[in-house]
């Protein structure tokens, strides 16, 4: 029995009949002859999860007297850069011994949790809420000498990867106001790629971090699922839960990451990732050889040929990646069909475990809590609903309409994303390194709240080559490699980001190769035709 009682409490407002209003929906019914006994069953139930519910919460300790929070506010319109990229500021100053990222400036996207800072989510849905702890990432980039200057505006719930979706305002991109910063990092990474902060910790579960870094001209990196503690951050769909940074160079990238990876004791996604402070990334980039003799690198056909991929950003990215054979470095076409399925997966796996996450019905994992959150943004009501972007309305109709119809698809869903991942790793036991745009285009112009599919538009298809690797948990990086013309206007030049892709837990070639590309190339003096085919 799991629930244990004597007796029932006198203000226990369980009614008869409650049992069966519970199931009713589901066509289903209680005999008459036990009715009472699961009124008395439910009853007790109530009382224990008042007991539970009376209980202080357990939430990991944030070192304020050590790392203080300074004047946090909401910014002025005169403090704010690039539309509206600054969600709050204040200033928390890291560890003044010194660390892997001294000097180093951050903002984080404001979804990752800082004690004492309200969090917007990008969403004018709910008040917002105020963390009680720090998120394990920001423990550690304070540890490690950082200081922490803001969150950064983040997309509508994160469920777009344009940068107007933001009840707090649109993000411009640093290259061009009036075109996309990417999302859902959006003000993160137009404050690093424009100079602001050195780097933003971001969010990626369909190309969050790397989108935006395409579009902006900077490194984005979505380490390996479960490298990096998802503790403190908001959660879609915890398998496709990604954190990582966007950075102006490969190598404040690779120190960044070794210093958030590795198991905090909290999050299960992180079981399988190497003890804190044990990687050598950054190290390993400072002393390795730019000779690439041996290495092979694998031209993805099917994340070049795809209709969506604008013939400019096709030409740019096989231009760049033909220069790792300057190095020694082999290069091949590879093709791996199944690639092309990655979206539909990603699509049912996220609309149906999101739309459970909205509703405070995920369930199953081992980890933080966020508990005032889910007490602010619970339970739904139609004036809250009505005030969501459509695309957080869409996957609240999409995912109840797959749990409704298809129950079981989730599951069939996990398990094809299991063979397209495994054979990307057949892939790797073959080449070091597998490379196809980030975006398939620039940045496009911003849109602008409407009708839904008005709304959408602006985002279709940008993840075509991102939200497979959220599927498969392999880890990528995207670097900017020159400009091409944006797609409204000829004369606007705007980045191009190229996506290296490594075995599961392979980090180092990625960064490796990438990183060996930009100390060789300035990007900001290439540029491409958009007459190339």
């Amino acid at each position: 029995m799991s629930v244990l009682f004597t007796s029932i409490s006198d203000n226990n407002p369980v009614k008869p009949g409650d049992a069966e209003d519970l199931i009713a929906p589901l066509g289903l019914t209680i005999d008459p002859s036990e009715s009472d006994d699961f009124h008395t069953l439910l009853a007790a139930l109530h009382d224990c999860a008042e007991g539970v519910a009376s209980l202080p919460d357990y939430q990991p300790t944030s070192d304020q007297a050590r790392y203080p929070r300074e004047n946090i506010r909401r910014p002025t319109q005169k403090e704010q850069v690039y539309g509206q990229a600054w969600a709050h500021r204040f200033l928390i100053r890291g560890n003044p011994q010194g660390g892997a990222l001294a000097g180093k400036s951050f903002s984080l996207k404001d979804v990752i949790a800082v004690a004492g800072v309200p969090q917007l989510m990008g969403s004018d849905i709910i008040p917002s809420w105020t963390p009680t702890s720090d998120a394990t990432v920001v423990t550690r980039i304070l540890h490690a000498g950082a200081d922490i200057q803001g969150t950064s505006t983040c997309e509508n719930y994160c469920h777009s990867t344009s940068s107007f979706t933001s009840a707090q305002g649109t993000v411009e991109n640093p290259h061009a106001p009036g075109y996309s910063a990417g999302g859902s990092t959006s003000g993160g990474a137009a404050l690093v790629a424009g100079d602001v902060v050195d780097l933003t910790i971001g969010g990626d579960q369909g190309g969050s971090i790397r989108v935006p870094a395409s579009f902006c001209g900077c490194v984005g990196l979505k380490p390996t699922h479960g490298r990096v503690p998802f503790t403190g951050i908001s959660s879609g769909d915890a398998i496709n839960d990604h954190a990582g940074p966007l950075a102006r160079t490969v190598l404040d990238a690779a120190i960044c990451l070794d210093v958030i990876g590795g198991y905090d004791g909290i999050d299960d996604r992180s079981l399988g990732s190497p003890a804190p402070g044990s990687t050598t990334f950054a190290a390993n980039l400072r002393q390795s050889s730019q000779n690439l003799e041996g290495v092979r690198v694998g031209i993805l056909k099917e994340g070049f040929d795809h209709s969506f991929v604008s013939p400019s950003v096709r030409h740019s990215v096989l231009t760049a990646a033909k220069k790792f054979q300057e190095f020694g470095a082999s290069i091949e076409e590879v093709s791996l069909p199944d690639h092309l399925n990655g979206p539909a997966i990603w699509t049912i796996q996220q609309r149906m475990a999101g739309a459970q996450t909205l509703l405070g019905l995920n369930t199953g994992r081992r980890g933080l809590g966020m508990t005032e959150m889910e007490s602010a943004r619970l339970p739904w009501s139609d004036d809250r609903f009505q005030r969501a972007f459509p695309s957080t309305k869409n996957v609240l109709i999409n995912g109840l309409y797959l749990m409704r119809n298809f129950p079981g698809l989730y599951g069939k869903a996990i398990n094809v994303g299991r063979q397209i991942s495994d054979k990307f790793e057949a892939l790797f036991r073959e080449f070091d390194v597998l490379v196809m745009p980030t975006t398939p285009i620039v940045a496009p112009k911003n849109g602008a709240r409407g009708l839904p599919l008005d709304s959408l538009k602006p985002s279709m298809g940008l993840t075509i080559n991102t939200a497979i690797f959220n599927v498969t948990g392999h880890p990528a990086i995207s670097i900017p490699i020159g400009y091409a013309p944006a797609l409204e206007d000829v004369e606007t030049m705007l980045p191009v980001g190229m996506q290296l892709v490594g075995g599961l837990w392979k980090e180092e070639k990625i960064l490796r190769l990438a990183h060996i590309w930009e100390t060789k190339h300035d990007w900001k003096k290439m540029q491409f035709s958009t007459h190339t085919n």
